[in-house]
């Protein structure tokens, strides 16, 4: 399997626009926010089992009073203000996601880390075949943009560490920093530049 780079003319106002590193941490900032879990949990004394019986009488025994065996100073009690479930997503506006993304593509682009193949097409689902391709671009991390689902290309580059399968509408900026090389095809080009109007 070959494929041959190529050199299209990339749009300036997506590929040549101002780097803005605020708005790139920003944007990973929000990724990752959005992929916390967020499950940690303890139960409070009205979630813990039990506890509805007055262990004993208010008065009369010498003993502190109580009203539960589940009260927070009691073995097996309940947590006070302990973790809760909680959503830890937020989005930024639209407009400042889509110009973290063109700088993220701009940066891409200066520091020469674009590969533009002619097309990707791989005969069967194998490891070593996608392996001896980016040996060939002299590629060990890369982020690799197809234009429509490939479940050949999508499978083989499944085991490949520093390697990552993406289709058009899924690029984004954490991985496109994360990764060191950007590979797209002609025609990803040309959906990408569809789908982010200037």
């Amino acid at each position: 399997m070959e494929a041959r780079v190529i050199h299209p003319e990339l749009k300036e106002e997506i590929f040549g626009v101002k780097t803005r590193p605020y708005l790139l941490q920003q944007v990973v900032n929000m990724q990752m926010s959005s992929r916390r879990a967020g499950t940690a949990s303890t139960k409070t004394r009205g979630l813990v089992r039990g506890g509805g019986k007055k262990p004993w009488r208010q008065k009369g025994t010498g003993r502190a009073r109580a009203g539960s065996i589940r009260s927070p100073v009691w073995v097996g009690g309940g947590t006070i203000f302990g973790p809760l479930p909680k959503d830890y997503s937020y989005r930024l506006p639209k407009r400042a996601r889509r110009e973290a993304l063109l700088s993220a593509l701009s940066l891409k682009k200066q520091d020469g880390k674009i590969i533009v193949l002619e097309k990707l097409e791989i005969e069967e689902p194998k490891t070593k075949l996608m392996r001896k391709l980016l040996e060939g671009l002299q590629v060990k991390s890369a982020l690799l943009v197809i234009p429509q689902p490939d479940e050949k290309i999508e499978r083989s580059t499944r085991n490949l560490p520093g390697v990552k399968v993406l289709r058009v509408e899924g690029l984004n900026v954490y991985d496109l920093l994360r990764y060191e090389h950007l590979i797209l095809t002609e025609a990803s080009v040309r959906v990408l530049e569809e789908r982010l109007p200037t």
